[in-house]
């Protein structure tokens, strides 16, 4: 792998890009990770020249220097404050000099064949769109989804078919985007800090008619569950923190208001703040948890409220021009997958 130098050969690449991709990886006091991570990077069989930089969002353990003293090649940013996943991604896409972007999490890591895939793929589409790779559980091995499909109300659903390669969002874990879609879009609301970006990145691409592929071959492993705790199954039982809850309700509404098209958003949004006041009532008297009310589903509703002026303001931009309609929920499932979880692992554990 090239990691300097102009893009060569006869490649579809325009000549002002300096690089063919940029690995973009944020990190935040993942010493115990980045290692692996990079070498990841390092070790892949791709001849056109990539750039890595990394993000660090003000760690309190030795990474910076680890980077600098292992890794020389790497730009590092480094962050004076903590400033959250949204923020990291967005400097760092605005520093790359590639055709494409791949953000990848420090705490993931890429099969050998990982970019060959993705920009021979890439290469070949009429129209560009984000893309994904098969992940991977790191601790088992085992396949965990082929990108993943949506409910109305934005809950991720694990695709597991290979044969279905148009899915609703990918894993910001890894996830390839065009530099170039990434700036029509705007890049990440910085107001999400962190949660659910990777699904607004996503609906907003595919509201502007770019598809969204995952594809079957090569692949990423992932420690699932290591970035703000929570969220996988653990003895059966799904576990997650009250700021993992609160971040996700709150960004997956965001989301919805923004990107939903008209007149769909209409009918769907009343009726998922009925259902999200609905579920917070039963689901903490049931675990007797007001904590759990005040911090998640109340939280929701009153960010909503404090931020309807903006979110107004960049539904009206998203919106301009936008008719798609009913292709927008083309991956979207009508069963509310919270039900199907509930029913078969029971209510979560929350910490």
């Amino acid at each position: 792998m090239k990691t300097d130098g102009r893009l060569e050969g006869d490649s579809h690449a325009a000549a002002n890009f300096l690089t063919a991709v940029s690995v973009c990886i944020a990190n935040y006091n993942g010493i115990d990770l980045i290692g692996p991570c990079l070498d990841s990077v390092l070790a892949q069989d791709f001849d056109l020249p990539v750039e890595i930089i990394v993000h660090d969002d003000a760690s309190s353990d030795y990474s910076v220097s680890f980077i600098r003293e292992h890794y020389p090649g790497v730009k590092v940013i480094v962050s004076s404050e903590n400033v959250g996943f949204c923020i990291s991604n967005n400097k760092m896409a605005a520093e790359a000099s590639g055709q494409y972007l791949l953000l990848l999490n420090n705490d993931a890591t890429l099969r050998r064949d990982a970019l060959k895939t993705l920009y021979e793929f890439a290469s070949k589409q009429k129209r560009p769109g984000i893309l994904g790779l098969p992940q991977y559980d790191m601790r088992t091995g085992e396949l965990l989804d082929f990108g993943n499909t949506l409910d109305l109300f934005l809950n991720a659903i694990p695709n597991p078919d290979p044969k279905r390669p148009n899915v609703a969002y990918i894993m910001g874990a890894c996830l390839w985007i065009p530099r170039r879609m990434w700036q029509e879009i705007g890049g990440f609301p910085e107001w999400f800090h962190t949660f659910t970006e990777d699904v607004f990145l996503c609906c907003s691409a595919r509201l502007k008619g770019y598809p969204v592929i995952n594809l079957p071959d090569s692949g990423f492993d992932h420690l699932v569950g290591t970035s703000l705790g929570g969220g996988k199954l653990v003895g059966g039982r799904m576990h997650t923190t009250y700021r993992r809850r609160a971040l996700a309700e709150r960004n997956k509404s965001f989301t919805m208001f923004v990107c939903y098209p008209s007149p769909y958003f209409y009918a769907i949004f009343p009726l998922h703040l009925a259902l999200l006041a609905l579920e917070g009532a039963v689901v903490s008297c049931l675990k007797r948890d007001f904590k759990l009310w005040e911090q998640v589903y109340l939280n929701c509703i009153r960010e909503l409220w404090s931020n309807r002026k903006k979110l107004w303001h960049y539904r009206g931009e998203a919106q301009r021009g936008v008719i798609c309609g009913a292709w927008f929920f083309r991956c979207h499932s009508m069963m509310p997958h919270k039900l199907r979880m509930l029913i078969k692992h029971g209510l979560p554990d929350v910490q």
